[in-house]
């Protein structure tokens, strides 16, 4: 047993001995023992480790992610012509007599950028109606390095949603996401092109959802809140989940300076997707309309009415001769519920009542003196610009 021992012993010791003297004289021999790690020269000749090859990701990577969505999210370049303001001198006679029209308007081009997700092999794509709006020339510019004119197919400024149409082969359509099952803290991605510096994807979590009175749009408001950075650029760019697939699309920023300070907005896919398919069908968005004001309840409304709860939205006023008013609403009553659907506050009622089919007939209940009222009221359709109901 001794003798083994010591045979043993003698083994290891000449074994570590050939190791020094390899890892000494021949390092790139023992390039194998050092983990997996590679030996590379620089150019100075010094001897630095180098990471073996790895496909599998990285555990909390995103890559995967990026890389199934990144090819559907498209550049939009846009130019319209601008005529400036008159030179103020030309309005005197002396100075026209001496100098002719070299004054004259001379008109303008201006360039602007935005992103934009494309949604069909069709060649549909989703972006801002500010994006695109009065523009006299749309270009797209795919990541593969495709450019084409684009065509706008319709718009629809009350979201600030705009489809346009390109004719290209081969098309890489981004996969919608279901933003119901999406939560608050879920990570997410924003893709598009910020500043013009080339398409950049950044990434942080949902941080509310259905946000709304922001004083961003008119009357339609239910953003996906992220920190995710959204800047110049983005908008109309592809806000996505951990699994490449389109939540929303990216809308605005709150900032004080005009970059990113980690408040933006995204509409979410649930609104693209009714807006998109009423552009494509229809070249625009028809909506339900009764013809009201409504108003929040705030709680010293709530206190002055006597309700026992602040949820429903106050009628401030009412169209004369609207949908509501041929129904027998008034100013004062409390709307509660439309279709048997519980209304939580104004931007809710105005979204109800949006999704109602003009020429149909819906069941509203209002309080009034608290008490309850149903009413039939024959939905119309809601104009491009309402006018202001009378008191």
């Amino acid at each position: 047993m001794r003798r083994l021992w010591l045979l043993f012993a003698q083994t290891v010791t000449v074994g570590l001995a050939i190791l020094f003297i390899v890892t000494t004289l021949k390092p790139e021999w023992a390039s194998g023992v050092l983990g997996g790690a590679q030996k590379v020269r620089s150019s100075t000749s010094v001897a630095m480790l180098e990471a073996p090859p790895n496909t599998a990701p990285t555990q909390g990577s995103f890559r995967d992610a990026a890389k199934v969505a990144m090819p559907s999210v498209v550049n939009i370049f846009t130019s319209k012509t601008a005529t400036p303001s008159q030179n103020p001198f030309m309005d005197d006679p002396f100075f026209r007599k001496f100098f002719g029209d070299r004054f004259d308007e001379q008109q303008e081009k201006q360039v602007s950028l935005g992103s934009g997700v494309i949604v069909s092999a069709e060649g549909y794509i989703l972006t801002n109606n500010h994006v695109v709006e009065a523009a006299d020339e749309i270009e797209v510019a795919l990541t593969d390095g495709r450019k084409a004119i684009a065509k706008v197919v319709g718009s629809d400024p009350e979201t600030d949603l705009a489809v346009i149409k390109i004719n290209l082969d081969n098309l890489p359509a981004i996969t919608l996401g279901r933003v119901e099952e999406a939560r608050v803290g879920d990570v997410v991605l924003a893709i598009g092109n910020p500043f013009g510096v080339g398409q950049t994807v950044t990434m942080g979590i949902i941080s509310a959802l259905g946000r709304n009175h922001l004083g961003i749009l008119d009357a339609f408001e239910n953003f996906i809140q992220t920190d995710a950075a959204i800047n110049p650029g983005n908008s109309g760019g592809a806000l996505i989940d951990a699994n490449g697939n389109l939540l929303g699309i990216n809308t605005a920023i709150y900032s004080r300076s005009g970059g990113s300070l980690g408040i933006g907005f995204a509409i979410p896919v649930t609104t693209v997707k009714s807006v998109m398919d009423a552009i494509i069908k229809n070249g625009h968005v028809i909506r339900g309309y009764i013809g009201v004001e409504p108003q929040d309840i705030t709680p010293e409304l709530a206190e002055s009415f006597g309700l026992k709860k602040s949820t429903g939205a106050i009628i401030a006023g009412v169209l004369k001769g609207g949908p509501a008013d041929k129904a027998g609403m008034q100013p004062g009553d409390i709307l509660v519920s439309v279709e048997g659907k519980a209304i939580t506050d104004m931007a809710d009622m105005l979204n109800q009542i949006a999704q109602l089919s003009p020429g149909t007939k819906a069941k509203v209940v209002v309080l009034r003196r608290n008490q309850e009222n149903t009413l039939n009221i024959t939905v119309g359709m809601r104009p491009k610009a309402p006018p202001r109901a009378e008191e």
